[in-house]
């Protein structure tokens, strides 16, 4: 895929905090003295694993450059790193790995959660949040667009892009047998938009990513006209002019035993 957008990702960036928050405050951690955030996107999470852990080392690992610059930009002290996740190996060892929001676009979660528990420390933790969202009518419509435009030939692998979701009980036994104690959960936010507008603009940076990177100029105009058409019927407007965005969550913390 073409670099991401960090822009565009923080046009909601309020919103696209609030899982973080949520995960970091059930990592069971008093203390910690290294840290790394994988696919830190801008910053706006390893400043919040920061913040909970001052005196710690803190590391933000991403493979996306205007991702870096801005994460660089907002917090000039830490340190930052360009690395693929998909492939990423390290001597070093962590007591936290935070993952928010980065592992469903990487495949083989098994083998994937075994690496990256291995360079966790004894006691240390594999806190991790995913987008959960493939069968919300925003993620359908996505296919459905792609699949009935004269585009549809150009765009029959985008919706692979995303790993498939496990189940509750997958990522339990992946974690046990990598040596983990686990905690898993899923949370629905809802979050209130300013119409179906709102919610073309928000996925633009994440799940639409795959589409629209490869379409001319031309289709991708077309292709965000059709979507958006198809998302206005999807959600409709309440009392307020708002619609109302549902998004699942799959979170879970892995404590290496």
């Amino acid at each position: 895929m073409a670099d991401w957008d960090a822009g565009q990702y923080l046009k909601f960036e309020d919103e696209r905090t609030r899982p973080s928050i949520d995960l970091l405050r059930r990592v069971p951690l008093e203390e910690a003295t290294s840290c790394v955030d994988i696919g830190c996107g801008p910053g706006n999470s390893t400043e919040l694993v920061a913040q909970r852990y001052p005196t710690a080392r803190v590391l933000g690992l991403d493979n996306s450059l205007d991702m870096l610059a801005k994460a660089r930009a907002r917090l000039p002290d830490l340190d930052f790193g360009e690395t693929d996740i998909a492939s990423w190996q390290t001597e070093e060892r962590f007591d936290l790995i935070f993952a928010n929001a980065v592992l469903q676009w990487l495949p083989g979660h098994p083998d994937l959660l075994k690496r990256l528990v291995s360079f966790l420390n004894d006691g240390g933790c594999l806190a991790v949040q995913m987008p959960n969202n493939l069968n919300e009518p925003s993620h359908r419509l996505m296919g459905q667009v792609a699949q009935k435009g004269p585009w549809a030939e150009k765009l029959s692998s985008a919706a692979k892009a995303r790993e498939t979701i496990g189940s509750f009980e997958d990522y339990y036994a992946w974690l046990l047998q990598a040596g983990c104690s686990v905690d898993i959960w899923q949370t629905i936010y809802v979050h209130p938009l300013d119409g179906a507008e709102a919610i073309v603009e928000w996925f633009k940076s994440t799940g639409l990513k795959p589409f629209l990177d490869r379409l001319s100029t031309e289709e991708r105009s077309e292709y965000l006209r059709r979507y958006q058409a198809v998302i206005a019927e999807a959600y409709p407007v309440q009392q307020d002019g708002k619609v109302l965005l549902r998004f699942p969550r799959l979170f879970f913390i892995a404590r290496r035993e």
